[in-house]
């Protein structure tokens, strides 16, 4: 500091220990250290929560700096500068001189800045002959660029933490994702385990989580998190190694996946033929049913079933023909409820009710629009019934519809099985149609 001695406050102002402390910092400035008043300023802002100053106290400091004359801080050129609080005030945007004054004791206590005051407490210079700044008196700047490396490192501190919160942000947003979407898509494709828990536990997580967390709270609910993914993707895994899926194009087995594990044998009976038996054709007749085991009811017109080794065919596009309503009706009364004004009395009031109904069970639109191109608006209307018959023995109706779709698809699922077993599990004979 200028002449090596101790500046005490001019006024009521008392001196102490902490503003000593700041001066005698002050006067430890190397030999020819310089440094850029606006990068040292953009420093100061960045490491402003680690030295304790607000936003309206820099907005003075920027003021401050702005009347020193040159771009570099240097101890050569001087480091007092001697505005009237009238004119920080005009450099301040308008801060009142009372505001002025609370925060310049604020960068004084904060040891950027030292008061080096008159003995009448004014701010002025005293130039010699030559014209050059003699003595001044106002608010030495000399501790600011004493502290320009220990700012610099707080800056660069600051900045590190924020990138690292910004990632831990980041990490947590797409492991909350992930999660999100593999337990959304666990319950639409039926997979095993007991997905409400887990996410209520996801959303428990969730909510525990504060609006503005500090990174010691965030750095641990990502653990807990990236915990929870790795549990959901190992079951899932599990689940998927126990069966066999074998996608090659060159091989005539398929991996046909049953949402409904545990679901009754009986909803979907399953005529497949065995591996070298002689394809036979189903010749054509009427739809009979009869109490005690019956054939149950032709949808399609009849095809060869593929040998071994022989590419299935997709079932071709509105071969599924609609069973009466009546016997929908009485195989699936449940459906009735939910008819216009509780009742059904035609196939426009069947699929308004199914519409309803696929709502009310989870299914989505995509696969209840999914089926109605492949089985028929009718047809589809009529699965939805028979899924609500055994909903409580259905784990997911979403991914059990979009099963029987697929299996519809390859020509190997027909409703007339379905209608039967229920009509018989409810207990209603069955006479022959047409």
């Amino acid at each position: 500091m200028e002449g090596g001695s101790v500046a005490t406050p001019f006024g009521r102002r008392a001196m102490t220990l902490g503003m000593l402390a700041n001066q005698v910092m002050a006067q430890e400035i190397e030999d020819g250290k310089t440094v850029d008043k606006w990068k040292l300023y953009r420093a100061l802002c960045e490491a402003r929560p680690l030295i304790g100053v607000t936003d309206r106290a820099l907005a003075v400091m920027n003021a401050l700096l702005s009347f020193y004359p040159k771009d570099d801080l240097s101890e050569a050129q001087g480091l007092v500068v001697f505005p009237s609080n009238a004119q920080l005030s005009l450099r301040s945007h308008g801060m009142t001189e009372q505001t002025i004054r609370r925060h310049l004791a604020v960068l004084v206590e904060a040891g950027l800045i030292v008061r080096k005051d008159s003995p009448n407490g004014k701010r002025y210079v005293r130039r010699n002959d030559a014209g050059s700044i003699d003595e001044a008196f106002g608010f030495s700047l000399a501790p600011l660029l004493a502290r320009a490396n220990e700012i610099q490192h707080l800056a660069a501190q600051v900045t590190s933490e924020r990138l690292h919160l910004q990632r831990l942000r980041e990490r947590l947003t797409l492991c909350r994702r992930d999660i999100a979407k593999l337990i959304e898509a666990a319950v639409e494709e039926g997979a095993k385990g007991d997905w409400e828990m887990i996410n209520l536990h996801f959303r428990a997580l969730v909510t525990a989580i504060p609006r503005a967390p500090v990174q010691d709270v965030l750095a641990a609910a990502l653990d807990e998190m990236e915990m929870l993914r790795e549990e959901i993707v190992n079951q899932l895994e599990t689940q998927l190694k126990s069966t066999n899926m074998n996608g090659n194009p060159f091989q005539s087995d398929r991996h046909i996946q049953n949402s409904n594990n545990d679901s009754i044998s009986d909803l979907e009976p399953c005529f497949e033929q065995k591996q070298g038996e002689i394809p036979v054709e189903e010749p054509e007749g009427p739809v009979v049913a009869n109490e005690g085991g019956a054939e149950g009811y032709r949808l399609s017109q009849p095809r060869r079933r593929p040998t071994a080794g022989e590419p299935r065919q997709p079932a071709p596009m509105g071969a599924i023909k609609s069973f009466p309503l009546a016997l929908v009706l009485q195989a699936c009364p449940e459906i009735i409820a939910y008819g216009s004004g509780g009742t059904i009395s035609s196939w426009r009031d069947l699929m308004a009710a199914a519409v309803v109904v696929r709502s009310m069970l989870g299914v989505s639109p995509d696969a209840y629009q999914q089926a109605c191109e492949t089985l028929g608006p009718e047809n589809a209307a009529t699965v939805i019934a028979c899924i609500l018959e055994r909903a409580g023995q259905i784990n997911s109706a979403g991914g059990y519809l979009r099963d029987l779709t697929r299996r519809a698809e390859k020509g190997e699922f027909a409703i007339g099985p379905m209608l039967m077993a229920l009509a018989r599990a409810n207990g209603n004979s069955v006479r022959k149609a047409g």
